[in-house]
């Protein structure tokens, strides 16, 4: 077989692509190995993903597109040199009286072992760059995988947090000591001893005094005001309407502050 390969700035050019050899580092081997880790690092990423000056999957597969060009171009200035008798990358070429030798194309072999050293330079500087690609998407994806846990605890605590609060009574600032019979207060079911935690858009939060309930009273008179009370340990929603009624007042009960 008798193949032409040109030399191409100093580099490589290259005879037709085949089998990856064996001197090209047992590409086999290596291709399982990278491919492996290429599909670990995969998970959970899109194809497509990168940050700012980060490499992406698609970079370090343009990596091993290149590396499996160069284990091709390997084997075929391999195959030129089995086509001249065989000579390898070391085998003489002057005959034993120090003559070159005739029974092979000299040109093709020089031009074969020169290709052959500069991709298997190539080679390593690719190699090198895989691994040094794999290690940041490695360690780009654990930092991102600290984050997503950070945020994950974060919420169950947070949910947690809001579960204990949700199981805990709220806080009471008000409490109901006497209720006229017949009256709106009556008739609503507030009895004595409730602890009010809400009376209509008065709450914990923004209760200051009496005065916050009874400006609420004056301008819901007819109105249904929604009061939460604890009663017994126990949470308790009602409806009470402010109403003008045989007694004193539109509530007809006594309301005193809580000391806590």
């Amino acid at each position: 077989m008798s193949e032409e390969v040109w030399p191409a700035g100093g580099s490589v050019a290259v005879v037709p692509s085949g089998v990856r050899s064996q001197e090209a580092g047992k590409p086999g081997a290596q291709d399982t190995a990278l491919r492996s880790r290429m599909s670990e690092e995969q998970t959970g990423q899109s194809e497509g993903s990168s940050q700012a000056g980060g490499v992406t999957v698609s970079d370090i597969q343009e990596l091993i597109r290149r590396k499996e060009e160069i284990e091709a171009q390997i084997k075929a200035n391999y195959d030129v040199l089995e086509s001249q008798k065989g000579v390898g990358m070391s085998e003489p070429l002057v005959d034993c009286e120090g003559y070159p030798r005739s029974d092979v194309d000299l040109y093709q072999v020089r031009t074969a072992r020169h290709n052959i050293v500069c991709l298997q330079n190539d080679h390593k500087a690719v190699m090198k760059q895989v691994e040094e690609a794999l290690h940041q998407l490695h360690a780009r994806d654990k930092e991102k995988q600290a984050r997503d846990m950070a945020e994950a605890h974060k919420e169950a605590m947070s949910r947690n947090l809001d579960q204990s609060e949700g199981l805990s009574p709220p806080q009471a600032f008000a409490k109901v000591n006497s209720i006229s019979p017949g009256s709106p207060a009556s008739i609503a079911g507030l009895q004595v001893d409730d602890e009010i935690v809400e009376f209509g858009s008065v709450n914990t939060q923004n209760f200051q005094s009496l005065h916050n309930i009874g400006n609420v009273v004056q301008h819901s008179e007819g109105k249904p005001l929604n009061v939460t009370v604890i009663r017994r340990g126990e949470k308790h929603q009602l409806r009470l309407v402010p109403t003008r009624w045989a007694g004193k007042g539109l509530l007809g009960c006594n309301i005193i502050p809580l000391q806590r």
